[in-house]
């Protein structure tokens, strides 16, 4: 039992350090990018599930991004009667149509007085797309 635990946290562990792909020139590289003490994955790509929440890589053209954004949220009582600091989980969706192959693009995400606020950006940090709709928040 021992040897199967001490294999399962190897495996572990040397999953969260492989490195990323090299990105294919014939797509397109979106990095997902978390601020510090936040956790920031790559979650949908057009309705289906990503497997690695590092990065996208997409074909050129129209794409729906979903990330899954979580944030710390200091306590104060209120609805949830706790003065300890919780995880709010939520999930925010981009639509870009102009993809191009080759190109990097940074998708990042911030808690501004606990409300998830989110970005892609291109190669010369301009942005490119906002998160559109309401995100789905919650303890989850």
């Amino acid at each position: 039992m021992r040897t199967l635990l001490a294999l399962m946290l190897l495996a572990s562990l040397t999953a969260c350090a492989s490195q990323l792909p090299e990105p294919d020139p014939r797509m397109a590289w979106v990095e997902v990018t978390p601020e510090p003490g936040d956790t920031l994955m790559a979650h949908r790509l057009d309705g289906k599930r990503w497997n690695d929440g590092r990065y996208f890589q997409v074909l050129p053209g129209k794409h729906e991004l979903e990330v899954r954004y979580q944030f710390e949220v200091g306590g104060g009582g209120g609805m949830l009667s706790t003065s300890e600091p919780f995880q709010i989980t939520c999930y925010l969706e981009f639509r870009y149509d102009g993809f191009s192959a080759g190109q990097r693009y940074r998708l990042e995400a911030r808690n501004a007085a606990n409300q998830p606020m989110a970005w892609l950006y291109g190669e010369n940090r301009q942005v490119l797309a906002r998160n559109e709709r309401m995100p789905r928040c919650g303890p989850f």
